[in-house]
């Protein structure tokens, strides 16, 4: 039973850690790209570009590490919390210039990564461990 409960689990982490894993890792080639396309794009928000740009370097690194811990499964916890806090932080951005279609899928992938979030709490309490 617990065998079926990993590999459930490893399934059910496996397409958002990809999503995150490859937002992050198909930037970093392009990094200054990115970056540019992203202070454009947020040159209406109210959030000060002295924000966005060092933001705008991390986040493809923050999307890749998270990704590459959820799955191999390194402190879940952990980073399910990391990923709940930056797909918050892009719903604020995405709210600050009313990009509502993107605020859709930061919203399903929130979802998501709580359903996997509650599948881990529920697994841990039946094993007792990861």
């Amino acid at each position: 039973m617990m065998k079926d409960f990993k590999t459930a689990f490893f399934f059910l982490r496996f397409p958002v850690a990809i999503s995150l894993a490859s937002h992050g890792l198909v930037r970093l080639p392009k990094l200054a790209a990115f970056s540019e396309w992203m202070v454009s794009t947020m040159e209406k928000s109210m959030i000060p570009v002295f924000l966005i740009i060092p933001f705008s370097y991390l986040l493809p690194f923050a999307e890749a590490a998270i990704g590459i811990l959820l799955l191999a499964g390194i402190r879940i916890k952990a980073t399910l919390y990391a990923a709940l806090t930056l797909t918050g932080i892009l719903i604020l951005g995405s709210c600050s210039i009313e990009n509502w279609a993107a605020i859709e899928a930061q919203l399903l992938h929130s979802l998501y990564l709580f359903g996997v979030f509650w599948f881990y709490e529920k697994y841990k309490m039946k094993t007792g461990n990861l």
